[in-house]
């Protein structure tokens, strides 16, 4: 039931089946009360392309052992730093994201995410930090997800929603556009998107960022092993993304001193890295993903 609408719908709506992936994630995150999320909730609850009631028919047995247990058993769960798995990163990653979004929320006025997707963090505990917020995403996303925005009785008139043909379109001009304001200090997340690009795009990205931005803005971003990548690349990776027209791209040889990779490649776009975690770094395949806040 849920593989079924991630895939087979995502692609008839013409929408990201991985950015469904994301959403189920923070669902199950609510669910066994690892964060509170209700928004999540009441979106999956109407969205056409997921299955609550699959997902409660897969995990109620992991949720009731938690119950009894009083802690989480083998998934979902959030390991220790350093030691997270591959099956459990949403979890992680969210976490993470959101440690620093909640320090940094202070600090700025504005907040655009990148590659938005169906992230609910705008309609959260973050709509009362008085901060201006902005979904950029493609045309076909921006209008599922609005649409089911309403249907979810979920209140969106805080947040400017910013479609941009990527390939085609410079993003800071389509955010000036729609209200953003250049000379402000703005928290960026792009989560769960540099994978899907070339390196040139990713490059481009940041280059577009660091000149237009004001100094001091922010930037939350996640990068990934080649060895994550190599996962989806396999058979039936590959054959699931495909439907969706989603290719695995952009990643980094991680396997040693991974630290000194990611900060060479920090440094030749004029990055500052600031708090940054390397995901399973524990293991001796070195980390699997970067999540790291950069100062632009």
């Amino acid at each position: 039931m849920v593989a079924y609408r991630q895939l087979a719908i995502s692609k008839k709506i013409g929408t990201s089946q991985t950015a469904i992936e994301i959403l189920n994630g923070r669902w199950t995150m609510h669910m066994f009360a690892l964060r509170k999320d209700e928004a999540a909730v009441q979106l999956a609850n109407v969205l056409p392309n997921t299955s609550p009631l699959g997902l409660w028919l897969v995990l109620l047995p992991l949720w009731i052992k938690q119950k009894i247990a009083g802690e989480a058993f083998l998934y979902p769960k959030i390991e220790s730093q350093g030691r997270e798995t591959i099956a459990n990163f949403i979890f992680a990653r969210t976490s993470y994201i959101d440690a620093i979004v909640k320090r940094s929320s202070g600090e700025v006025e504005q907040m655009v995410i990148l590659g938005a997707g169906f992230d609910t963090r705008a309609y959260g505990e973050l709509k009362e930090s008085g901060m201006r917020f902005f979904e950029v995403d493609q045309h076909s996303t921006q209008r599922v997800k609005t649409e089911w925005l309403t249907q979810a009785n979920i209140d969106a008139s805080h947040v400017a929603f910013v479609t941009v043909d990527f390939s085609k379109e410079s993003t800071i001009t389509k955010l000036k556009e729609n209200g953003y304001d250049p000379k402000k200090k703005t928290l960026f997340l792009w989560e769960g998107v540099t994978l899907y690009l070339s390196v040139e795009n990713v490059r481009s990205m940041l280059r577009e960022l660091k000149r237009d931005a004001v100094g001091g803005s922010q930037l939350i971003a996640d990068f990934y092993a080649e060895r994550f990548l190599a996962i989806g690349k396999a058979k039936a990776g590959k054959k699931a993304l495909n439907l969706t027209d989603e290719n695995l791209r952009f990643g980094f040889a991680l396997d040693s001193d991974y630290q000194s990779t990611f900060a060479d490649f920090a440094a030749s776009e004029d990055l500052k890295i600031a708090q940054t975690y390397y995901l399973g770094s524990s293991d001796n395949k070195g980390p699997f993903m970067i999540v790291s806040e950069t100062i632009l």
